[in-house]
């Protein structure tokens, strides 16, 4: 009869004994049994235990064996939102690699938060998936802990904040982006420049306006709080927050809306007050969604690679999966340009 292979496998470590999961055990303080449900990636396990657990595990020269027979042909795709035209394009990027892989796509959503929570990681950990994208979003340490017990390897695309050095991450050069749409603007001749950011706990959001302010800095402009506005990426921060700067007695002549949606919110804002587009106030979005090319004018936009990234990002995950002994963490930044249309032009008198 033959004995069932455990969970890992054990390599020369430190010494010339590997430990016992017994001695393992008695270290971390813990029960024989609950090493085993570490190996074996049960979910109920604290996560500071399976945290120490799987480090003594490393420690004494266990290393998991790989799991590629026993995944699910899946890709896991979370959004932390997922109702926009820039989530279809992300779709469309890993569509791509999964289906030229023989995979299928599992979509979520995380009801806005920038960290899904347990009972989804739960449910990943149990489909075993070839890998999770997680898309401006991110996992707390007990749903890293899980999906690494589980050998699934996750990737964050257009990370909301510091993904950490050992998490692989797909961006975009945000700050160029934001110094190109910007520095476009003062060379139009344009002196009083606006901006409306993403959400303010988003990293993305904050480099496309550190670019801005980097423009306005390095152009001899001064940099106006009063004409910075918040708002969440969203058509309707657009309309709100341009009306608000628009309604000024010393408005702007031109505004970097910090995203598409919002650059058609701050369009609607604009014709309620009689301002026309170009003519009276230049326009600036973020991303080149396909509606940016039909909108009246014609959307000026900083091209971000969104089907490019997710691409790279799903391409990224399947080679984490297939090499796992790999702890080597990738960023990767795709460049951003600035496409040029019919929304911005020289103010009047310049």
């Amino acid at each position: 009869m033959t004995s069932p292979q455990p969970a890992e496998t054990r390599t020369q470590g430190r010494s010339a004994r590997t430990a016992t999961l017994a001695e393992i055990a008695r270290e971390a303080g813990v029960s024989a049994p609950t090493v085993s449900k570490v190996l074996n990636g049960r979910a109920d396990v604290a996560p500071a235990t399976r945290s120490r657990v799987e480090g003594l595990l490393r420690a004494h020269g266990y290393r998991r064996r790989r799991a590629e027979a026993t995944r699910s042909p899946l890709i896991d795709l979370v959004f932390h939102e997922l109702e926009s035209a820039w989530a279809m394009e992300v779709i469309r990027g890993v569509e791509n690699v999964a289906r030229d892989a023989g995979l299928s796509v599992v979509l979520s959503e995380s009801a806005g938060r920038l960290t899904p929570g347990r009972t989804w990681a739960d449910q990943v950990a149990a489909r075993r998936p070839h890998g999770v994208i997680l898309v401006l979003s991110g996992l707390d340490e007990s749903g890293r802990a899980l999906l690494t017990s589980r050998s699934i390897p996750f990737v964050v695309m257009d990370p909301a904040g510091d993904p950490g050095t050992d998490v692989p991450s797909i961006g975009a050069t945000n700050w160029q982006g934001g110094l190109a749409a910007t520095r476009h603007l003062v060379e139009l001749g344009h002196t009083r420049i606006g901006a409306i950011s993403g959400p303010t706990q988003m990293m993305c959001s904050r480099a496309r306006v550190d670019g801005y302010r980097a423009a306005l800095e390095t152009a001899g402009l001064p940099v106006d709080p009063g004409l910075i506005m918040a708002g969440d990426f969203h058509h309707e921060a657009g309309y709100r927050q341009g009306l608000a700067l628009l309604r000024r007695a010393d408005r702007p002549t031109a505004v970097f809306a910090g995203n598409d949606l919002q650059a058609l919110g701050l369009y609607e804002a604009a014709r309620e007050l009689g301002l026309r587009i170009p003519e009276d106030l230049s326009v600036v979005g973020f991303d080149d969604l396909p509606v940016a090319r039909w909108v009246g004018p014609p959307l000026t936009t900083v091209r971000q690679p969104l089907t490019e990234m997710a691409e790279a990002a799903a391409k990224l995950v399947l080679d984490l999966g297939r090499d796992e002994d790999s702890a080597a963490a990738t960023r990767v930044e795709l460049a951003t340009s600035l496409v040029v249309r019919s929304s911005t032009a020289a103010p009047v008198g310049a």
